[in-house]
């Protein structure tokens, strides 16, 4: 189940991400931090951190340089 998740994200990734211009205010960007929160926390845990994140990545937010713990 892991894998499908990190699969979906890579697919944003390559097909939808392009389409836009970058904006995320943090390094490594919003879905790279979701995936590797999902491939060291599991679909649960992984998956609300990344939530957590991009409800984060908001004009008001500094951002900077934010790892998946």
């Amino acid at each position: 189940m892991r894998r499908i998740v990190i699969k979906l994200i890579h697919g944003y990734q390559y097909l939808i991400s392009p389409l836009s211009p970058p904006t995320c205010r943090f390094t490594p960007s919003c879905s790279h931090y979701a995936c590797d929160a999902v491939s060291k926390h599991g679909i649960v845990k992984g998956g609300w951190l990344g939530l957590k994140r991009i409800a984060r990545c908001n004009p008001w937010n500094p951002g900077g340089y934010d790892p998946a713990p």
